[in-house]
């Protein structure tokens, strides 16, 4: 196989699946390294002695470094060549890996993390376009499902992996189990991804762009990812972040709009349906990543269930996510035009959450199950007719262009949408305590036949009667906490469907079915 260049064609075969087994298989890698830390987050605080705002810093220095390299991966692989750059993004974030599980110390350990997200965005950057350029156009749907399928594995089994590794083993190998699966990715990497037949290396190196990207991205994600914790513009250290990511962000478009060698090609979010998904990507990031932050979150707090447990059910959404890329794809391709597939899409995804709204104290697993495998059955329906409609048109370097500004509004949209919802979950939790307040007075005559009957109880199963009123006490105490719970939990995902007509839907009516056209 000639690995300097790839030919016009599309690679046939054999080599196609190679091609696609290694790109996913190193991609893979680092989608579940990025969330299978957070299972293993108290343990690492525990071993290294960080404080609860200190080892955030390990995620949060990832999501910055992986932010800023994301819109420049189209360049980095330009002048290195394809082939270089993904196989020495795989090589670093290796080492990466192998040194985080090694390092003793927090800020050792935030050094690693950093040259882990860099790798990390160069692979997440250019692996969909290279398996898109490994179809020719009119299989555009098929390369996104197979690419969308495979990836969708990382983030489901990712924190499941991570329970069992903690539970078992401990928090370095969650590190150390990427070492021989990016040996094996680099391998593959280096046999079967190809060069771009008519690429050109950069004639030169815009390192003012670069210089005010890394400013304006690394601020806005520090002040999404650091603002709710810091109570957002009442800290001096925020405002002057946020200040910080105006002055960078105007100093990068007005930088990029007036060289004629720039680092991100910004130029190319002129077309209208990739400036359009780029604004949807960001949405959907928002409420989707929101969705999958709360729900361990609510599980676990309203009904006491283990992480192992938590991450069978979101592998169950991963699953119902897979299976519903055939007949999205097939629907697609005999004609279902993408405004409509996504109006579908999105219509399940609002369903499903509206479910999640009707839980309750009494609640089953199959109340959470039936709306997590619909949710995930209709997921294809939005995802592959806006990554058709984004990426129609697009080739090689510019592919690797739109490519990496979408993954970077993605990661914007899930740095957004968090601390949003984190915030509004606060304010109905505080809500429901204030509105549940009047249901808890000690003194009032039905809390007190409730608080007698509890004793009763507990004195019929052995308690003394102090033991039996303080039990009772306590029982009647985490009842009401667990109904808060419910309440600002059920009310945040009525919410977020909610946004999902408002934002996502407006977007969805706007975007244009073209035919593909060369882009100039």
């Amino acid at each position: 196989m000639d690995q300097t260049l790839q030919s016009a064609g599309s690679p046939t075969g054999s080599a196609r699946v190679l091609l696609i087994i290694t790109v996913i298989l190193c991609t893979l890698i680092e989608l579940i390294d990025a969330t299978i830390i957070n299972v293993a987050i108290p343990e690492i605080s525990g071993s290294i002695g960080a404080t609860a705002t200190e080892i955030a810093w390990v995620v949060t220095i990832y999501a910055i470094a992986n932010a800023i390299v994301l819109p420049l991966s189209g360049m980095l692989s330009d002048l290195f060549g394809r082939r270089n750059y993904f196989t020495g993004s795989v090589v670093i974030f290796t080492i990466g890996s192998l040194m985080c599980g090694l390092s003793t110390s927090l800020w050792e350990l935030i050094l690693w993390r950093f040259i882990q997200g860099v790798a990390g965005g160069g692979l997440a950057a250019i692996a969909g376009s290279i398996v898109i350029g490994a179809f020719p156009p009119e299989k555009i749907n098929t390369a996104n499902a197979i690419f969308g399928s495979g990836l969708i594995i990382g983030p489901i089994i990712g924190p499941l992996f991570g329970g069992l590794i903690v539970q078992h083993l401990s928090w370095h190998w969650i590190f150390f189990v990427n070492v021989p699966l990016g040996i094996i990715g680099c391998f593959m990497s280096w046999l079967f991804v190809t060069n771009l037949a008519h690429s050109k290396r950069p004639e030169k190196i815009d390192w003012w762009g670069i210089l005010f990207l890394s400013i304006g991205i690394g601020s806005l994600l520090y002040f999404f990812e650091e603002g709710g914790r810091d109570d957002w513009f009442n800290s001096t250290t925020i405002t002057l972040v946020f200040i910080t990511t105006i002055l960078g962000l105007t100093a990068f478009i007005w930088r990029e709009l007036s060289t004629a060698h720039p680092a991100v090609n910004i130029r190319i979010l002129r077309h209208y349906n990739l400036l359009m998904g780029c604004i949807f990507t960001v949405l959907m990031g928002c409420i989707m990543m929101a969705g999958m932050f709360i729900f361990p979150l609510f599980v676990r707090s309203a009904y006491g269930w283990t992480p192992i447990k938590t991450g069978v059910f979101l592998m169950c959404m991963g699953i119902a996510l897979i299976l519903g890329m055939a007949p999205a794809r097939k629907l697609i391709e005999n004609g279902l035009k993408p405004k409509y597939s996504m109006v579908i899409g999105a219509g399940v995804v609002v369903f499903s959450m509206i479910m999640m709204s009707f839980s309750g104290p009494d609640s089953h697993e199959s109340n959470f199950l039936l709306p997590l495998m619909i949710q995930g059955l209709g997921m294809p329906f939005l995802l592959l007719p806006i990554l058709q409609l984004s990426f129609r048109g697009y080739q090689g370097s510019e592919l690797q262009q739109a490519a990496g500004l979408r993954n970077m509004f993605k990661k914007i949209g899930g740095a957004i949408g968090l601390p949003i919802v984190t915030t509004y979950l606060n304010h109905q939790n505080a809500n429901a305590a204030v509105a549940l307040g009047q249901y808890s007075d000690f003194s009032d005559p039905q809390v007190i036949q409730r608080v007698e009957g509890l004793k009763q109880l507990f004195i019929s199963a052995g308690y003394a009667t102090d033991d039996a009123l303080n039990a009772a006490y306590q029982m009647l105490g985490n009842l009401f906490l667990k109904q808060q719970i419910l309440i600002s939990y059920t009310h945040t995902y009525l919410m977020m469907g909610i946004l999902v007509i408002v934002f996502c839907l407006p977007v969805i009516l706007l975007l244009k079915n073209k035919k593909p056209t060369a882009l100039k």
